[in-house]
């Protein structure tokens, strides 16, 4: 029995790879340098795999950026507007064309804009969005994967995995940027390059490669299947000597069986994490020289593995295939999990018990192949753990569980319907046509950190910190003023996450001290756990709201993240319902936002920046989410007066097949990304006729680059062409934490310039 890994965090123990990527970006190191930083991680990585005892090591699993951006440098698909950097950097490395695609371009005299970016699947990570044209070549333009797969073999032998996005999934994962052509077509030009990157490894040395194609656990249309067979067949007939793995994860194959287990590779691997009840109808199709790689322990949560659970999976298809066929694995990469629990020294002993990371997965994995062995001293162990958590009197809450019972639809609803909130808080603001804010964050400064973390250090009094925080505020705010923002917000220099500052005054959530998990780029979070019931002791924003709102005569927006954000950017407990848990979050933000409006803030913002995210993959399976999730954020909602505005913001998402239950959330005004697809997000909202007020983002913030006033004019003409002017806000297209403030400043500046010539050019009385 074979045991494998699909992923490992790239990051490193202490982020070093996001502080040497930032640096890389400020000139303050050279590549040289940068690229030592990754063999170090990359080393490590592979060294804790070894140890642990796996038998198949990841490689190629390395990113500086994104791996599916990593696909596209492979294979060659570069957009014709990176051109001139491609010439730029020939004489230099292609990091910087990579780079580029990423984050855009603005020197050497050029000004191009980043590729789009969205969410992987159901995760909170952002990967690149290919784009695709009609006559699109592909050719192998990196080498990044026989390079490291060189490396890794010196170092592993036989046991280094190079690991490569598949070619279907590549091309469904990506986009069409013109008219004429469906992007699965490509598929035949596609795979002759896959043929020779194969090829070219099996020359290397390597045994088995992995190929990720998660869109097999997706509904596929008929011309989707027949690019699977085709795909796989093709690279059958042309290659040969090596064994192939296709892995898929998130979600179980369901209608997809079929195809999956009669694809002519070696070894498949499913989630049984996510879709345990699949195992039944894989064994029952599987052919008989296929096997079957099973991911049994969970890479997208932190609980320890209930090993009985696990053991009963993997019997059962020892039992019909026999031990040399089974592989025991993650259900999917361990890019989602924090690293290491052994590092974290002030967790709850009690609570650490319960929890394992990266590392301490993989030796999951292991040792349920020891106890397949006989090793029955584990599973006892194991057992005790487990016992343990689920009796522990920390988890249950009687009195918060009886109130999240007796939730009624009142509870979930607006007292007056939008048309009369839109005309009371139209006489109250005052605001004029295409008003203008931003999402709620400014840039944290290297001061606001340091600053932050000398607190926590016991080094500054909490009246040393507060002066210097209300400092920054109010700099802020009196720069907010300067420029001529309509709508204002204080900065939440106080905040270190949107998430993670909300479940710090939450009940029910602990934190780690390194649990980073990368978001995207050189992004990374560190979510809470979510382990028993959720409830709110006391105010958690009012004071800072309040403070900012006391320091301006303009309207200062309350800033709160929403329930089924908190609970997507949150590691949630297992053992129970997720709508449970989030309706329990919905009810400690719902008294937050009486509390802001009994405190005079009139304009509050409930951000569900990751409604979208938690779409299951399945559209059988989508109603009864929507359902609950619309419902968690009409319970923040509701019980405030007509006149107080309810905002939300949303980031990265698809929107056209959810359109109606985003109606459904009531907000009076919804922010929503939408610079880097040129509003082609907005279709949906105009198809739908959506009736409240949009703020469609005119600036795209995960880009250093500065637009002019001209771009983003140029995009509220065209929102105003889809959507009645008369409903549109002016605003970027997140939260710009993560930013400098010099480009930040021109940027906004230049934001609020469009909006005044906004305002004499287009018509608010145009309608769709």
């Amino acid at each position: 029995m074979l045991t494998q890994n699909l992923g490992y965090p790239r990051i490193g123990g202490q982020r070093q790879l996001k502080k040497a990527c930032e640096q890389y970006w400020a000139g303050k190191i050279n590549l040289s340098e940068l690229n030592d930083v990754a063999r170090k991680i990359k080393e490590e990585n592979w060294q804790t795999q070894a140890d642990a005892g796996i038998d198949l090591i990841p490689c190629n699993d390395f990113s500086f950026y994104d791996q599916v951006l990593d696909t596209s440098l492979v294979l060659g698909v570069i957009p014709q507007r990176y051109a001139p950097v491609l010439s730029l950097v020939k004489t230099n490395s292609e990091i910087d064309l990579y780079f580029a695609m990423a984050r855009g371009y603005q020197k050497d005299g050029l000004d191009i804009t980043a590729m789009e970016m969205t969410k992987w699947l159901d995760t909170n990570y952002h990967y690149i969005v290919p784009e695709f044209t009609a006559k699109q070549e592909f050719r192998i333009f990196s080498e990044k994967i026989f390079a490291e797969y060189s490396i890794a073999k010196q170092q592993l032998g036989a046991k280094a995995k190079p690991v490569l996005l598949g070619p279907v999934s590549y091309l469904l994962l990506g986009k069409e940027k013109e008219e004429g052509f469906e992007r699965i077509d490509l598929v035949k030009n596609l795979v002759p390059v896959y043929i020779e990157i194969i090829n070219r490894l099996k020359q290397q040395g390597a045994t088995w490669i992995q190929l990720d194609e998660p869109c097999l656990a997706l509904d596929l249309s008929k011309k989707d299947k027949e690019a699977f067979d085709y795909a796989y067949r093709a690279i059958a007939n042309r290659v040969s000597g090596i064994k192939l793995l296709v892995a898929t994860y998130f979600e179980g194959l369901l209608d997809n069986t079929q195809l999956a287990v009669n694809l002519p590779v070696t070894a498949l691997h499913i989630d049984l994490i996510r879709a345990p009840e699949q195992l039944e109808e894989v064994l029952s199709l599987i052919p008989d020289n296929l096997q079957l790689s099973l991911g049994v322990v969970d890479g997208r949560n932190v609980w320890k593995n209930d090993y009985e659970k696990s053991l009963q999976h993997i019997s059962k298809a020892v039992e019909k295939l026999g031990i040399d066929r089974v592989i025991i694995a993650p259900s999917c990469s361990l890019l989602h999990s924090p690293i290491n629990i052994e590092v974290e020294t002030t967790i709850d002993p009690e609570i650490k018990d319960w929890l394992a990371f990266a590392e301490q997965k993989l030796n999951e994995v292991a040792e349920l192949k020891q106890i397949i062995a006989g090793n029955l001293k584990l599973l006892n162990a194991n057992k005790t753990s487990i016992e343990g958590r689920r009796a522990s009197q920390k988890v249950h809450k009687q009195t918060i569980k009886e109130r999240v019972a007796a939730i009624t639809e009142a509870d979930a609803t607006r007292s007056s319907a939008f048309p009369i909130r839109q005309q009371l808080q139209h006489k109250r603001f005052n605001l004029p046509s295409f008003p203008t804010t931003t999402i709620g964050s400014f840039p944290q400064t290297d001061d606001i950190r340091q600053l932050r973390a000398k607190f926590k250090k016991g080094e500054l009094t909490l009246e040393q910190y507060e002066s210097a925080i209300e400092q920054a505020t109010v700099e802020s705010i009196r720069w907010q003023e300067e420029i001529g923002l309509d709508v204002l917000v204080h900065g939440e220099f106080e905040r270190n996450d949107m998430v993670e500052y909300f479940g710090e005054q939450l009940d029910g959530f602990l934190f780690t001290k390194y649990g980073w998990v990368q978001s995207y780029g050189s992004r990374c979070v560190k979510p809470p756990v979510i382990y028993g019931d959720v409830s709110r002791p006391q105010n958690m924003t009012v004071r800072w709201s309040t403070f900012a709102a006391g320091q301006t005569d303009r309207p200062m927006k309350g800033m709160l993240t929403g329930p089924v954000t908190i609970l997507q950017w949150s590691f949630v407990r297992d053992d129970q319902p997720r709508d449970v848990t989030t309706n329990q979050i919905a009810l400690a933000i719902h008294d937050e936002v009486l509390a802001l409006e009994a405190a005079g803030i009139g304009m509050v913002q409930i951000d569900e920046a990751a409604i979208r995210e938690g779409l299951p993959l399945r559209k059988a399976k989508r109603l009864h989410y929507l359902d609950w999730a619309v419902k968690a954020f009409r319970i923040t909602a509701s019980g405030v007066k007509d006149e107080t505005q309810v905002h939300t913001h949303m980031c990265y998402s698809e929107f056209n097949d959810i359109i109606e239950h985003i109606a459904a959330m009531d907000a009076d005004v919804i922010t929503i990304e939408t610079s880097r697809s040129q509003m082609e997000l907005l279709h949906a909202f105009a198809h739908f006729e959506y009736p409240n007020e949009i703020g469609p983002g005119v600036y795209d913030i995960h880009s250093p680059r500065v637009p002019t006033t001209e771009e983003m004019v140029a995009l509220l003409t065209k929102a105003a062409d889809l959507l009645p002017a008369r409903h549109l806000w002016v605003n970027p297209d997140c939260g710009l934490k993560t930013r400098k403030w010099p480009e930040t400043k021109a940027a906004l500046e230049n934001m609020v310039a469009a909006a005044r010539q906004a305002r004499k050019q287009i018509s608010t009385e145009s309608v769709i």
